[in-house]
């Protein structure tokens, strides 16, 4: 039985490991099981990528070159172009992006390519896990109808799982071994077989009784954060049309010991998972004729942060009797939160075209991101430097709050500061103009 031979490769460490996709998700997994001892093979169609990582040169944050370099070295981590390679594994973990079309629907274009290579490669007896997310049903329809249409069975000839990445890019406390991680199985073999390998890698597992079940949780973790940060952005608004401080009555009322937690305002919102994953369970569930009401109006508020904010920047320059346009704008942080170098769906990227847009003379500085690509595909390069810089800006615009920037040399050599991140916590005066702070409203912004 293929399932017996599996388990006894898993339990020996002898079972090869294909990992698809080799990013935030892909790279981190691939490491912690090549650190276990275990063969692990990466493929990826960026041949930049594979020959980084063959030369033990690491482009995730997260993992450390010394790392990545020392699984190499020991022969227990090698990445390649080659999908033909997939016929050696004994399982394959599918870590690929699920981006959304420009009609905000689900793209599985790479789910679907990365499983066209398996059925071509694999053998019996292979076990999948998708960890990309998606909408419920998509570990059946995409791969179980596919493989069972070549004549496979599920849970005899292939052993198939979903279990949701939980990567959060920079978390200092949670990684891929110390995140609990959910999984669920096609059949009760596949959820043991899945939890038999992944268990060797993470600490605790949480099985639940189908894939759909562990596609949605993703799904609602996501939809949850998006929602609450929805709403504390429209909080804000609020908070400036009645003059009020956000960030004062948030942590007044998180001095509560339940029943609250704590979400803070921002510029948007960024990252692969927040600004995407809930469109997917929205285009789902209009498939079965439900409307989430929620899921839209909480995409519709938070799409409009930015635009928000540029009336923020517009109406702090006006304290200095200037226009956005010709006027000498700094962004400080362009990354979509602080401490790491992804831009993917950073809300400071929209921010950066809207000054364009109105005319301003925009640079940025944040180390941690030297350059990137503007929406026409042009480079765009970061400054190298604040030293004595500073001030020659009309205004600078906090968008990340990075813990290696020194605040108090912001503060003190800024002309003009909009504040999207409180990073001037208990600094007030007039030169200070702080998202969701109305307490020294100077224009009122009709609509928002």
């Amino acid at each position: 039985m293929y399932d017996k031979k599996l388990a006894e490769k898993i339990r020996k460490k002898q079972a090869k490991i294909g990992i698809i996709g080799l990013g935030y998700v892909g790279l981190p997994l691939a490491v912690e099981f090549a650190n276990d001892q275990f063969e692990v093979t990466g493929f990826d169609i960026n041949q930049e990528k594979v020959a980084q990582l063959n030369l033990g040169n690491s482009y995730i944050i997260d993992i450390p070159s010394s790392d990545l370099e020392k699984a190499v070295q020991t022969n227990k981590l090698k990445a390649t172009t080659e999908f033909k390679k997939l016929s050696e594994m004994d399982a394959i973990c599918i870590c690929v992006p699920t981006p959304l079309t420009k009609s905000q629907e689900p793209d599985m274009t790479y789910i679907t390519d990365s499983v066209l290579k398996i059925k071509t490669y694999m053998k019996k007896g292979t076990l999948i896990i998708l960890e990309s997310t998606t909408y419920p049903g998509t570990t059946e329809e995409l791969i179980q109808v596919e493989l069972e249409n070549l004549g496979y069975q599920v849970g005899s000839d292939f052993f198939l799982c979903f279990s949701p990445e939980r990567i959060d890019p920079g978390n200092p406390i949670f990684q891929t071994k110390n995140t609990v991680k959910v999984l669920g199985g096609t059949t009760k073999t596949c959820s043991m077989l899945g939890e038999m390998l992944y268990q060797t890698v993470i600490k605790e597992l949480h099985i639940v009784s189908s894939t759909k079940v562990a596609e949605m949780s993703k799904l609602l973790e996501n939809t949850f954060r998006s929602i609450n940060i929805a709403f504390i952005n429209e909080m804000a608004l609020l908070s400036e049309s009645l003059e009020l401080n956000i960030w004062e009555v948030i942590d007044a009322s998180a001095t509560k010991p339940f029943g609250f937690m704590k979400f803070t305002p921002g510029p948007g919102i960024g990252g692969h998972c927040i600004p995407l994953d809930p469109m997917y369970l929205s285009w789902k569930a209009k498939g079965v004729n439900f409307y989430s009401h929620f899921i839209e109006l909480a995409q519709e508020t938070n799409k409009k942060m930015p635009q928000h904010v540029l009336q923020k920047i517009s109406e702090a320059l006006n304290f200095n009797s200037k226009a956005i346009r010709n006027s000498k704008i700094l962004l400080l942080g362009m990354a979509y939160k602080p401490n790491i170098d992804d831009i993917r769906e950073s809300p400071a990227l929209d921010i950066y075209e809207l000054l364009k847009n109105e005319g301003g003379n925009v640079a940025y500085f944040d180390p941690m991101v030297p350059t990137f690509k503007n929406k026409t595909g042009e480079v765009v390069e970061g400054l190298k430097t604040l030293e004595d810089k500073i001030e020659q800006f009309d205004l600078v615009v906090i968008l990340t709050s990075h813990q290696f920037f020194n605040m108090e040399e912001v503060f003190t050599k800024s002309q003009l500061i909009v504040d999207t991140r409180n990073a001037m916590a208990g600094k007030n005066n007039q030169k200070l103009f702080r998202l969701g702070d109305g307490s020294k409203k100077i224009v009122n912004i009709e609509g928002l």
